[in-house]
């Protein structure tokens, strides 16, 4: 469950970066492996804050990791933190957003994810989206879902 608001008794154990890739109304989604938490779903490329890593640091770091893509600090738009409650443990949870110039040229790392798609964020609702994905992409979207 996502909070806008830090709630009771919530006890962050790490805080992750994520981003919505955005090129001509499509957001980049990518296919996690079978062996990784919560796997064989699609998030946007996403991961953990290392310590001593600014939030932006770790956003560019996750993003050349995940596909490949060396993003500028001024590309990218903080969107919102939220806080997130999953069974067993609690997140920080960063959003970013960046509208690409052109498409890009995805390399994803076949260790973490299986393969990536381009979709249309309605679209992508119908899909096996890991965790809160869906909240998030309804919350980021809300002007045009």
């Amino acid at each position: 469950m996502i909070y806008h608001r830090r709630p009771e008794n919530f006890d962050s154990r790490f805080e992750i970066v994520s981003c919505f890739f955005e090129y001509a109304g499509e957001i980049l989604l990518l296919h996690r492996q079978d062996y990784k938490p919560e796997g064989d779903t699609w998030g946007v490329p996403a991961g953990k804050v290392n310590e001593g890593e600014s939030l932006v640091e770790a956003m560019i770091r996750e993003a050349r990791e995940e596909t490949g893509e060396e993003l500028s600090e001024k590309e990218l738009v903080y969107f919102k933190k939220i806080f997130v409650k999953y069974p067993g443990y609690d997140f920080v949870y960063h959003i970013f957003h960046i509208e690409l110039k052109r498409k890009a040229e995805i390399s994803i790392s076949k260790k973490e994810h299986k393969e990536f798609r381009w979709v249309n964020p309605i679209k992508a609702l119908d899909m096996n989206l890991i965790g809160e994905l869906n909240s998030c992409i309804k919350l980021y979207y809300k002007k045009t879902l």
